[in-house]
């Protein structure tokens, strides 16, 4: 858990404007990564990459080349387009091989953490691991960057990886919120190896170490000399199949080297004239678009922006959105899922919407990522481009397994699978799971775009929700709209609130029926966002989450 210094929440911030690009994102090396790209003749997707791979090693604690990564765009000829990059399970993960490896081992704790809320009494009623072998889905990360570059940069990919490379061998300083994250590597990490990778004589850096992440930098640099092929069909392909097969799990090289990532059209909506777009499932994104809609219907933004009325609106039309998301959302290419996010449908959804709280459970996701790590940066360049890039490997370092001497931690995005056979989430070869991480983009106004998100579990749609709402309905500058006291819907019911909110707005959401929890701020997500607004002159502007370490940084 975060260091409880961590929760205090003082610092002022105002939106950054520059003249010919812009990053965003919740680590200034990072950012700068991004911007050294722009300087050099890059676009907004050569920097998103730089910037995505700096965050590798700058932020291990929430990404890495163990993960996907998922990007939704502008570009300077306006197309609005996605990618996505997400590996699914292995072609051996069924849900009885999975049972069969769980009834044979004698201590589940590892895969299932008591301090976590997945702790099992017994194997047969025991849901998807959460670490482990099991939970390693194929990674999309290192074709999914060098995707974006071939089809969408200007620079090579060596060219991009170059800023992360040097930070991962010559060493940076460790900042905050990064600091704090990364002592939960102590406890997480048994295998030698990944000790090795990730801790320092056993332990986590702290705040203002100098950390190297060499074999981390190693594999990076053999990407850069043979290209992504390297982690799908090469050396590191290998050592990742022979981790997860070490370790009881089922992913082969040949599930690594069939994996490309994908475009495809986005999902959208208009909301009070403006129109957001969002992934489509497997994604997430189609829960912001129901949210928005619901919202719209009632005029949830018609109250005063610090007001109960609003919050409660609001929360009213996340509930619902959450339900019907977490009900339908999964694997396109196995189930049907119904337009969740049209405006009749929303109509349908906003009739028993009143002025206390109703009961609307949360749904049936299996996902078990209400808190899930993320990183998340946004890019506008002086040609046109916007883009939101988001990359992850779901909890922090992942399922805990790092491949071989790679210094690569795996995701454990597989545990959003279910072993319900009747679950439409459920665990199928090749099938990808439910996935939170959801970029997006906004066209404000003719030629006003901008690319967004709010990174963390299953408060990326809410905080989309919030922050389109604080820039349309309020008019408020970039920052502020980041700025503002969130609140977030729980698994559990509760209405989460940050302690910044008024104490009576507090109390009369309580008498409207909320279930009112205050949690700390590090509990709200990490916002980020880069605006281009083209006219005589065009004007770049850009906010970064005050809760994190980043900056928007511009030149």
């Amino acid at each position: 858990m975060p260091d409880p210094d961590l929760d205090r929440f003082t610092s002022r911030r105002s939106t950054t404007y520059a003249p010919n690009g812009l990053v965003a994102t919740s680590q200034p090396l990072a950012a700068e990564a991004g911007v050294q790209m722009l300087r050099e003749g890059g676009n907004a997707f050569d920097a998103a990459v730089a910037t995505a791979a700096a965050l590798n090693v700058v932020e291990p604690t929430s990404t890495g080349l163990g993960g996907d990564v998922f990007a939704l765009y502008r570009t300077a000829d306006g197309e609005v387009g996605a990618m996505r990059s997400c590996g699914g399970a292995p072609a051996d993960a069924t849900i009885e091989n999975v049972r069969e490896a769980l009834r044979k081992k004698d201590d589940l704790s590892e895969y299932y953490p008591d301090d976590g809320g997945y702790a099992v009494d017994d194997t047969e009623d025991a849901g998807m691991p959460f670490y482990g072998p099991h939970a390693v889905t194929i990674p999309g990360t290192a074709r999914g960057w060098e995707t974006t570059i071939e089809e969408l940069g200007r620079l090579s990919l060596a060219d991009a990886l170059g800023p992360a490379i040097e930070y991962a061998t010559e060493g940076y300083p460790v900042s905050e919120v990064i600091a704090s994250y990364w002592s939960g590597a102590e406890d997480l990490f048994t295998d030698e190896n990944a000790r090795e990778a990730y801790l320092m004589d056993g332990r986590a850096p702290k705040v203002g170490e100098v950390a190297r992440l060499p074999r981390l930098g190693e594999s990076m640099q053999k990407i850069a000399d043979e290209g992504a092929d390297v982690v799908y069909e090469g050396d590191i392909a290998e050592q990742i199949a022979a981790e997860v097969q070490k370790h009881g799990g089922f992913m082969t090289v040949s599930d690594l080297a069939d994996f490309e990532p994908e475009f495809l059209d986005p999902v959208s909506t208009t909301y009070n004239g403006a129109e957001i777009y969002e992934l489509p499932p497997n994604n997430q994104g189609l829960i912001a678009l129901e949210a928005l809609n619901i919202a719209e219907e009632i005029g949830a933004g018609d109250h005063p922006v610090g007001s109960p009325e609003r919050v409660h609106y609001f929360a009213e039309a996340t509930k619902r959105a959450f339900h019907d998301g977490h009900r339908y959302i999964t694997d396109p290419e196995y189930e049907e899922i119904p337009p969740l996010e049209s405006k009749s449908y929303a109509a349908e959804r906003a009739a028993d919407i009143g002025d206390t709280a109703s009961d609307v459970s949360f749904g049936v996701p299996g996902s078990n990522a209400e808190d899930a790590d993320t990183v998340l940066l946004t890019v506008a360049d002086d040609e046109g481009n916007v883009v939101s890039y988001i990359n992850s490997r779901f909890a922090g370092f992942g399922s805990g397994l790092v491949a071989g001497d790679t210094g690569i931690a795996l995701q454990n995005r597989g545990s959003s699978f279910s072993l319900d056979p009747d679950h439409p989430n459920h665990l199928e070869p090749g099938k990808r799971p439910f996935h939170t991480l959801i970029p997006a983009v906004a066209n404000f106004g003719d030629d006003d775009w901008a690319a967004f998100g709010v990174m963390g579990g299953y408060m990326q749609p809410q905080g989309h929700v919030q922050v389109i709402s604080n820039i349309v309905d309020y008019d408020m500058p970039l920052q502020a709209a980041l700025d503002q006291p969130r609140w977030r819907y729980r698994e559990d019911g509760s209405l989460a609130v940050e302690g910044r909110m008024d104490g009576n707005v507090q109390s009369k959401l309580a008498r409207m029926g909320h279930d009112v929890r205050v949690l700390p701020p590090v509990s709200f997500g990490g916002a980020q966002i880069t605006r281009l607004e083209s006219g005589d002159d065009d004007v770049l502007s850009g906010a970064t989450e005050p809760r994190k370490d980043g900056t928007a940084h511009g030149f």
